[in-house]
């Protein structure tokens, strides 16, 4: 891997803890139309290529079917209305971000807009992302799309950038985008699906970030026979 020039992070599962209030929304459309609520463990499983996706898998309807269209619109109308009641941290995130430093990041999400956005003011990081990406803004992740719309206010290229998340979405899309993908843990699926989708990098937890991108920049400084800066000076990146 090389320092990161940029790096666009995922939001469910990866800086944000959504979970409760993504089943919130979801059992709302579930109990609306006659149907048993479902665990938030269960629901988690389910999320990852937006919403439609998610209430389409609730439901156990196509994604075309008429009855998902009904229940996509309670669930939205819901999740607009409160996007943030339970939100919490991911372990590290608010670290991971800080580690960045003078790195502009950005954020690509199948989440659609009208609720990442409160979300992320919920959080207090609505001026933090140098771009938004978000679901609705054109093809979901793992299409690349995402990733080159987020880097490209950056003047950043994809092979400069890395992406992290937890998912294979995340991996899949900066994968074909020709970035490096950091894959981490802990967040709303398994392991075993995000170390199938092959990240250049998995992390236990985001905590692991900064310790990342120290050893890679290190690295890189070595290869290049630059000598560190001394503790406390500047880092000539």
């Amino acid at each position: 891997m090389r320092p990161p020039r940029a790096v666009v992070f995922d939001l469910d599962g990866t800086l944000a803890d959504t979970r409760l209030d993504i089943a919130a929304a979801c059992n709302h459309a579930l109990t609306s139309l006659g149907r048993p609520a479902r665990s938030v463990d269960e629901i988690s499983l389910l999320v990852g290529d937006g919403a439609r996706a998610l209430v389409s898998r609730a439901f156990g309807h196509p994604p075309d079917d008429p009855r998902t269209d009904e229940a996509v619109g309670m669930f939205n109308e819901y999740y607009r209305r409160h996007p943030a009641a339970h939100v919490r941290w991911m372990p590290g995130a608010r670290e991971a971000l800080l580690a960045c430093g003078a790195v502009p990041v950005a954020l690509a999400t199948n989440k659609p807009r009208a609720v990442t956005v409160p979300l992320l003011e919920a959080l207090g990081l609505g001026a933090r992302f140098r771009a938004v990406v978000a679901g609705g803004d054109g093809p979901l992740k793992p299409d690349p799309s995402s990733i080159h719309a987020a880097l490209a206010p950056l003047g950043v290229a994809a092979e400069d950038a890395w992406v992290v998340g937890d998912g294979p979405q995340d991996v899949g899309a900066g994968r074909a985008a020709g970035a490096w993908t950091v894959g981490v843990l802990g967040g709303f699926l398994s392991e075993r699906a995000l170390r199938d989708a092959r990240p250049d990098r998995v992390l236990q937890s985001l905590h692991d970030f900064a310790k990342l991108l120290a050893e890679v920049t290190e690295a890189a400084r070595a290869r290049s026979g630059e000598r560190s800066p001394p503790s406390g000076a500047p880092s000539s990146r």
